[in-house]
């Protein structure tokens, strides 16, 4: 998810704002040493992460529509990663599980490539629209993603839920106004004017577990 209007089209601007602050504050916090970002895509969060890593490497698949220039492995993701174990401290995957046919083998490849001590650094979308077609396969719910982590002995940092149903309704209606600009350019500065208000605040946190847009997990490879 990018803040750049050229990357997002303007009926994802709202609900982007969104993702790229909960994005920024786990890579501020946890991002460090050597870099996978795995379905890098243009690498959106490169400028985010970029400060706080020693090295960074670039893998997607042939498959997205977001060809990169920075690619410093295509391959496929439901396929063993031909990369050395334990190679990288941090691992980056956001809005890339869902299209992942395979997901298991993921996430053991993801344990095989992190060194110990290391993090991976997961977002997801939950009530969000089918996308990238057709290669979009699930939706995960929390309960979902430590099942993934207990799995594969990683131990869960922190798994938080963001949005709720103002959101998810702002969101669809956001998707409703894409046919113009103008309109989503006015929706986008209602919709944050109501989640500014007490009652638009109160309502998102009171509902974010149950409708949430999506997660934002950060989970730990013991250290040996």
């Amino acid at each position: 998810m990018s803040r750049d209007g050229r990357e997002c089209h303007h009926s994802s601007r709202f609900i982007g704002d969104i993702v790229i602050q909960v994005y920024e504050r786990l890579l501020r916090e946890h991002a460090r040493g050597r870099l996978l970002d795995l379905g890098c895509g243009k690498v959106p969060l490169y400028g985010i992460y970029k400060e706080y890593v020693a090295d960074n490497t670039c893998v997607d698949w042939g498959h997205t529509t977001h060809k990169s220039d920075h690619l410093d492995l295509e391959t496929d993701l439901n396929q063993p990663i031909p990369l050395p174990d334990a190679g990288f401290d941090t691992i980056v995957i956001t809005d890339v599980l869902e299209h992942i046919a395979t997901p298991e083998l993921l996430w053991t490849e993801m344990t095989r490539l992190l060194a110990a001590g290391g993090k991976i650094i997961v977002g997801v979308p939950f009530l969000y629209g089918i996308h990238e077609e057709p290669h979009d396969y699930h939706r995960y719910t929390e309960y979902q993603l430590r099942m993934m982590c207990e799995q594969n002995g990683l131990d869960v940092v922190s798994l938080e839920s963001y949005g709720g149903i103002p959101e998810v309704v702002l969101d669809l209606v956001a998707k409703v106004l894409s046919f113009s600009r103008a309109l989503s350019s006015a929706h986008r500065v209602l919709g944050n004017a109501i989640l500014g208000t007490p009652p638009g605040r109160k309502l998102s946190t009171k509902t974010a577990r149950q409708f949430p847009v999506g997660y934002g997990l950060v989970a730990r490879k013991p250290l040996e």
